[in-house]
């Protein structure tokens, strides 16, 4: 029996261990790869740099904007149609059928669907507003999956004490249910955003590699939406492409990874924020 409870013991510690140092090399990886392009980008960083990719900044932050826009609305009515008003069956397992495909689609497929369909078909040519639509389809099926398993995490305890107290399904999921998960929404949307600050082959075939800022000076696109314009993703792929400069090209990816991460750091500030206010 001693001897048993050692071995169980020594098992657990066993697997304790292989998680903690795969936790770790992961990790370790990730600062590598960091570490190594902060060496890489700082020394090249100046401020005529900074000018001269300030239009892809904007593309950057202007079709993250576009795509969001569109996705996390989309994506939360979906999750909550799927968890709370749809029923067990053939239809729902449709949907998330169809949701897991589209997540295992190659980003160049969506690029080539995206010029065919909003660029040819719908006239739009090579914009802002297409690449925006095609990545709002690419990163929907992360925000669904993600919000749902955010409204799954919710206790049941909770809808049926608001249901009894009076409000109605609506309101419970409004004022109970979303508050509540509301860190899973923010995951969902900090995923989203990596994924398509980092995009690279669906934006080349919808929203193109004009190197200038997306604006139009037009009374019917005075925000750009029409305009062709490439994100910093793009242009970073472009000048490695190309052998333009490889010090630009680490300087640049520098720049997009601090975007990330002020973007990220400014979407859970304010999801804590609403939180502690809930």
């Amino acid at each position: 029996m001693k001897s048993a409870k050692a071995k169980r013991r020594w098992k657990d510690r066993g697997l304790s261990g292989i998680v903690w140092l795969s936790g770790g090399i992961s990790a370790a990886i990730l600062l590598v790869i960091i570490g190594y392009i902060i060496i890489s980008g700082i020394p090249h960083l100046s401020v005529s740099f900074l000018q001269g990719i300030l239009p892809m900044v904007a593309n950057t932050l202007f079709i993250i904007f576009i795509s969001l826009l569109l996705c996390i609305p989309l994506g939360i009515f979906t999750a909550i149609y799927l968890n709370e008003y749809a029923k067990p069956g053939r239809m729902v397992r449709t949907i998330r059928f169809a949701v897991d495909c589209l997540a295992g689609i190659p980003s160049i497929i969506f690029g080539l669907f995206g010029m065919l369909l909003f660029n040819k078909f719908l006239g739009f040519s090579y914009s802002m507003l297409s690449g925006g639509l095609t990545l709002t389809i690419m990163i929907l099926p992360t925000m669904i999956r993600t919000v749902e398993e955010a409204l799954k995490s919710v206790p049941q305890s909770f809808r049926e004490a608001s249901l009894a107290l009076g409000a109605t399904k609506l309101r419970t999921i409004r004022k109970t249910v979303l508050p509540s998960c509301l860190t899973g929404i923010t995951t969902g949307i900090i995923l989203a955003i990596g994924r398509i600050v980092g995009e690279t082959a669906a934006l080349i075939f919808t929203a193109g590699t004009v190197n200038g800022m997306a604006f139009s000076t037009s009374v019917s696109d005075q925000f750009g939406l029409l305009e062709s314009g490439r994100t910093l993703a793009v242009h970073m792929y472009l000048i490695a492409k190309e052998s333009v400069s490889m010090d630009e090209a680490y300087a640049t990816a520098l720049v997009l990874i601090v975007i990330t991460l002020v973007i990220n750091g400014a979407a859970g500030l304010i999801s804590k924020r609403q939180k502690k206010f809930d």
